[in-house]
């Protein structure tokens, strides 16, 4: 008895202090993995609730612990960006503790109200939908690379301040290139399965799609207005890549997107392309060869000073690692992204918080390594064979693209998640809620109505448009309403955006959409 005794008394504390669901884990599932895994985003299957998260205990043990979930390759100490995935130190040994005392639930009626996910678009409808037609993947032994031309009908010249690209069929949809073809010069091809890329120099590269991405949101309020002119006669190049195996499947990936109002000025014009990049490359089997490019290429350096919003390098399955960076002897580099650990599923366009100033006289240098050995687990030949450079998945590329544009005094200073904040108060979102919020918009003050009394013990939290808690209120016994005004700091110190509610209450979920001007 003695024994038992002292056993409940040592393991007693453990009990009391074991992460739960509720308490500990829940809310790191939403900031960091619900973005892809809700019901009707990109990943396959939710992770809302302990009851859709606890069955796969297991692959969620392994996926945590390697780092392969939550998907975020680059490397946090050489540059930041916007729309971290990556678990703290602390997040990941929160989630490994929970998983290895048995995945408790804790108190359901403790659990975090979750973040809002309204439709299978972020942005919502948008000023112009331009869509390929349904196509029905033809890859069966070879990835089927595809390229539709669609007109956009558009009748005067409009700026682009926004893209959302929404696959048509998530599970085959490996990437899409969009392009904007300003005179209608290319031509649809899916007849030989390798059209990768468009034919004629004026067609410009806009943004792309890989799973988990996030709409291209530009800076649409001062200080800083960034857009790309579309006019009369153009058309949206869609360069389509559906992967082996996926034969039969369709698809009709659409592109939305957002305008400036008519008359808008000011506005900044970017430019997107892989600057960096290398073709015509062998790499020889059973061994690692290095790759780097640069531009200019040759003795050449940048003739002007450029602000650069964002880098996506690109490589296949034999990529190991890739690195970019601008430098000029004697000054200080310039970091743009490092990937110590190439994955080949996932690459993205990554947003850098702030504007990145390349001075006239830096040169771009992107430098990549390749692992052609029987080591590398996603070899695609076995043995090893030589690979050449090329479209197909099976063969290899290397490519670094940016989005930049001529520099200003300041770019460097401004912070861009905050003026994306601040943009989104233009994109209205549908919102059927039973909370009442007025004024809504609102500048300061703001009075938030619930159907239910509230107590204490009710969760009510400020999520915003990233899925990232705010703020956190707590109500008062027997009242029905709260009240945000100059005595909340936290609210009033909130930069313009769009955010959402979301409560639990009395056992119920509700949520309301607020925009804060």
């Amino acid at each position: 008895m003695k024994k038992i005794n002292l056993l409940s008394t040592l393991l007693f504390p453990l009990l009391l202090s074991a992460q739960t669901w509720s308490g500990d884990v829940a809310q790191i599932f939403y900031n960091k993995c619900t973005a892809c895994h809700h019901p009707g985003g990109a990943a396959p299957f939710s992770l809302m609730t302990h009851a859709e998260v606890s069955p796969l205990a297991a692959a969620v043990y392994q996926c945590v612990n390697t780092g392969e979930m939550p998907p975020w390759p680059p490397d946090n100490n050489y540059q930041q960006y916007q729309h971290n995935r990556a678990l703290s130190n602390v997040e990941k040994s929160t989630i490994i503790s929970w998983l290895n005392n048995g995945a408790q639930e804790g108190n359901p009626n403790q659990t975090p109200p979750p973040p809002v996910y309204t439709s299978n678009t972020f942005l919502g409808n948008g000023d112009l939908l331009v869509q390929i037609p349904t196509y029905m993947s033809k890859a069966t032994t070879h990835d089927d690379y595809v390229c539709f031309n669609i007109p956009t009908n558009l009748t005067q010249n409009r700026i682009i301040r926004a893209v959302e690209v929404v696959p048509g069929n998530r599970e085959i949809v490996h990437h899409c290139l969009v392009y904007l073809d300003p005179n209608s010069a290319e031509t649809t091809d899916t007849i030989g399965g390798n059209c990768a890329s468009p034919n004629n120099g004026n067609t410009k590269l806009i943004t792309g799609y890989t799973p988990g991405a996030t709409p291209m949101i530009l800076p649409s309020a001062n200080p800083l207005k960034l857009g790309l002119d579309i006019g009369p006669g153009s058309s949206i190049y869609f360069a389509m890549h559906y992967p082996m195996g996926s034969y039969g499947q369709f698809d009709s990936t659409k592109v939305i997107l957002h305008f400036y109002p008519e008359g808008t000025t000011n506005v900044r014009q970017i430019s997107a392309g892989p600057l960096l990049a290398k073709s015509n490359f062998t790499l020889p089997a059973n061994q690692f060869t290095d790759l780097n490019s640069t531009y200019p290429p040759g003795s050449a350096t940048l003739p002007t000073s450029f602000s650069v919003l964002s880098v996506f390098p690109h490589m296949h399955l034999l990529g190991s690692k890739i690195k970019s960076y601008a430098f000029k002897a004697g000054e200080d580099t310039v970091n743009f992204i490092n990937i110590p650990k190439w994955d080949f599923m996932w690459q993205d366009f990554y947003f850098f918080k702030h504007l990145q100033k390349v001075p006239t006289g830096y040169k771009l240098k992107s430098e990549g390594t390749y692992d052609n050995t029987e080591n590398n687990p996603n070899n695609p030949n076995s043995p090893p064979q030589n690979v050449y450079s090329g479209f197909n998945t099976t063969d290899e590329m290397f490519l670094t693209y940016f989005h930049y544009f001529p520099y200003q005094p300041g770019d460097e200073t401004y912070d861009l998640e905050t003026l994306i904040s601040a943009s989104l108060t233009d994109y209205p979102l549908n919102d059927n809620s039973s909370i009442v919020a007025y004024p809504n918009p609102t500048q300061d003050a703001l009075t938030l109505v619930f159907p239910l009394s509230l107590k204490p013990s009710d969760l009510i939290y400020l999520y915003d448009i990233n899925g990232q808690v705010k703020l956190k209120l707590t109500p008062e016994l027997g009242v029905s309403q709260i009240h945000l005004g100059i005595e909340n700091e936290e609210w009033l110190g909130l930069p313009k955006g769009v955010y959402f509610v979301s409560a639990r209450v009395n056992g119920h979920l509700l949520s309301k959409k607020l925009i804060k001007l």
